[in-house]
């Protein structure tokens, strides 16, 4: 299947597997997917330079394909974790949570393509402005950080192919090829999924984390944070308070400590999805079983082809 996306990029599929914060901080989950044909992807945020830079070489011994890296503009560390990227010459940039245009020319010297993760309209008009040559695009199904408007993925997606002319990676709300297949024919060029990769072997999360997901439903995530940055996690005991906080008239201030007093590395590293952020997509009641990344490709190129035979049949 050859899209605007398969072609800016040299991959065989259009599948991305998202940045997800210590899920996919990792070389195994990326060599994984990018050898199947697809996009891995890389997710700098949390890593320690030492540890970025060791993962960015075991990439590049693991897969001759394209793969991508994923830095928040407005981590700290942001300005290290760009310098490593560019001194490995990294092919694919997917940067978030930032203004991308006083890195494009750095990195364009070096041959890297830039797709630039956006929740809006707006934003992805200003993306485009700078010069970026791809955008992903958040609705509000996906997990992590969802767009604070809380528009769904096939509204926002359209809305945003209808108005720029960058081709565009469709995230949220995906599991499965009939999920791609249907974002495709939105006028996605490529698609996004992230809760499906975390039920993997390759996913450096604890396995309480992946045993969550399984057992979570498609009404068992909460959007936390509302106002602010929010993020979309599994409905647990700290959702659950901080939703009591809401209701109850807290301040502003007293949210945002409670929002801080917990968090991912909490839930991904320590196994405590109790009262750490389980930050997963509402697909998340679409996935069923561990799989490795690699059979979890298969199947998706398997299901998209499925998709399109039974649409070309109607």
């Amino acid at each position: 299947m050859k899209t605007r996306i398969t072609e800016l990029l040299g991959i065989e599929h259009p599948i991305f597997q998202a940045a997800m914060s210590w899920a996919s901080s990792n070389a195994p989950l990326v060599i994984a997917v990018s050898n199947a044909g697809g996009m891995g992807v890389i997710a700098a945020g949390p890593m320690r330079t030492d540890d970025f830079r060791s993962a960015l070489k075991e990439i590049r011994k693991g897969t001759q394909k394209p793969y991508g890296v994923n830095i928040p503009l407005n981590n700290p560390r942001a300005a290290e974790l760009l310098d490593i990227a560019h001194e490995a010459r990294i092919p694919v940039m997917v940067a978030s949570q930032g203004g991308p245009r006083e890195h494009l020319a750095r990195f364009r010297t070096v041959g890297t393509k830039w797709l630039h993760v956006v929740a809006s309209v707006e934003h992805a008009k200003k993306a485009e402005a700078a010069g970026v040559d791809a955008l992903v695009v958040d609705g509000a199904e996906a997990g992590g950080h969802p767009p604070p408007s809380e528009v769904g993925t096939l509204v926002l997606v359209r809305r945003v192919v209808k108005a720029v002319g960058l081709p565009v990676v469709a995230s949220g709300g995906v599991a499965d090829g009939a999920g791609v297949a249907a974002l495709l024919a939105l006028g996605a060029e490529a698609v996004q999924l992230g809760t499906r990769f975390i039920a993997t072997p390759e996913a450096s999360v604890h396995e309480n984390y992946k045993r969550a997901v399984l057992a979570a439903d498609v009404a068992d995530t909460a959007l936390v944070g509302r106002g602010g940055l929010p993020i979309r996690q599994l409905k647990n005991s700290f959702s659950k308070e901080y939703e009591r906080a809401e209701r109850s008239g807290a301040s502003p201030s007293d949210l945002e400590v409670l929002f801080k007093k917990h968090s991912l590395k909490q839930a991904a590293l320590d196994g405590d999805v109790e009262w750490g952020k389980v930050e997963a997509g509402q697909s998340a009641g679409l996935v069923d079983e561990i799989l490795p990344a690699a059979e979890v490709m298969r199947r998706l190129v398997l299901e998209v082809e499925m998709a399109r035979k039974r649409l070309a049949g109607l």
